[in-house]
């Protein structure tokens, strides 16, 4: 899964290149998987059960506050930025009605927490693959 969610977030960086449009749909719903990738690949590998994480439907504060629970250190800024992409419904938004772009936040803003994530978590798995 880890694998799968650096597809993601390198095809969102990938998209994002040379793109004039503040709220780009597909390049924003690519980082927003991967952000639930990165997430699911964390629980995953601290023996959260399938069934478990599918029930936090795409619920980032969910996913964010167990992850934060088993130990993932995050920036307050970024903790804060996944939490109001929960409340705000901003998977859901992009996903079935794009139309709704005014309330997104900022793609540098999802970008960063990506990247965010993705060094923190890979970084807690390798730890996890060493013990």
């Amino acid at each position: 899964m880890l694998d799968l969610a650096s597809r993601y977030r390198d095809a969102a960086s990938t998209l994002g290149k040379g793109v004039s449009k503040l709220n780009h749909i597909p390049q924003r719903l690519l980082a927003l998987h991967s952000i639930e990738l990165y997430l699911d690949a964390l629980l995953l590998a601290n023996g959260l059960e399938h069934e478990t994480i599918g029930s936090f439907e795409h619920d980032f504060n969910e996913r964010t506050r167990v992850a934060m629970d088993i130990g993932l250190v995050l920036r307050k800024r970024t903790a804060a930025h996944l939490a109001t992409l929960s409340s705000s419904r901003e998977y859901l938004a992009v996903s079935y009605g794009p139309e709704t772009t005014a309330t997104l936040s900022q793609m540098n803003r999802v970008m960063a927490t990506l990247d965010e994530l993705s060094l923190k978590v890979r970084k807690m798995l390798r730890g996890l693959h060493r013990d």
